[in-house]
């Protein structure tokens, strides 16, 4: 597939990068070509592509968007999706590490409003970037799990398969209002990593018991 990411930090270059690997076009979306991160991501990844925004949302099959949540709004405004699936990987983050948006509301519901003709799902955001570089647990036969959230079943199967394409295994969390928690689990990570200096190389997994039998 072709995938556009919108922002390509820490975050949006693990993913991009990996996908790559994994055989999917990338193309960075951006109308600053010349910024530090893009420069940085392609002397890193030389087979990424470049296009204006709108372009490159144009040309792919899904988007990602992976970039400071309190950009997005006047980023997502005037952008056409015309209905493809909008990866959110972005958290609103307040002071102190706390929830951007007061727990009232999710920022992928924000994301959603602002970008209304996209099918929004929540994906990548409870790990840091450095899960996403690599998700490899050898010591472990339990692939890491990647919830997700969101209120479009096509949207989420698309999402999901790129998320197994990476390694993880894709948990269906329920409607774009399930995004809140996942957004909380955030938090705990990156309480956990960033504040508290615990190693960032842990992740989740999903064990759900066969009562059938």
């Amino acid at each position: 597939m072709t995938l556009a990411f919108i922002g390509i930090g820490n975050v949006g270059f693990a993913l991009a990068h990996q996908l790559q690997q994994k055989g999917h076009a990338i193309v960075v979306a951006t109308n600053d070509a010349q910024s530090e991160t893009v420069q940085k991501a392609l002397a890193h990844n030389v087979n990424f592509s470049l296009n204006s925004v709108q372009e490159a949302i144009d040309e792919a099959d899904v988007v990602f968007l992976a970039t400071p949540f309190q950009a997005n709004e006047a980023l997502l405004k005037g952008l056409s999706f015309t209905g493809k699936t909008l990866i959110d990987c972005t958290n609103p983050v307040g002071p102190g590490i706390s929830h951007g948006l007061n727990s009232i509301i999710s920022g992928s519901e924000k994301v959603q409003e602002w970008a209304p003709d996209a099918k929004v799902v929540k994906a990548f955001t409870i790990y840091g970037f450095e899960n996403f570089a690599n998700s490899h647990y050898p010591n472990y036969t339990l692939q890491p799990a990647m919830l997700i959230a969101g209120n479009d079943t096509s949207a989420k199967a698309q999402t999901a398969g790129l998320i197994s394409d990476l390694g993880f295994e894709p948990v269906d969390m329920g409607g774009l209002d399930q995004a809140l928690h996942l957004e909380h689990m955030t938090l705990l990570w990156v309480k956990r990593v960033r504040r508290d200096g615990h190693s960032p190389h842990f992740v989740w997994g999903y064990m759900q018991r066969d009562e059938s039998h």
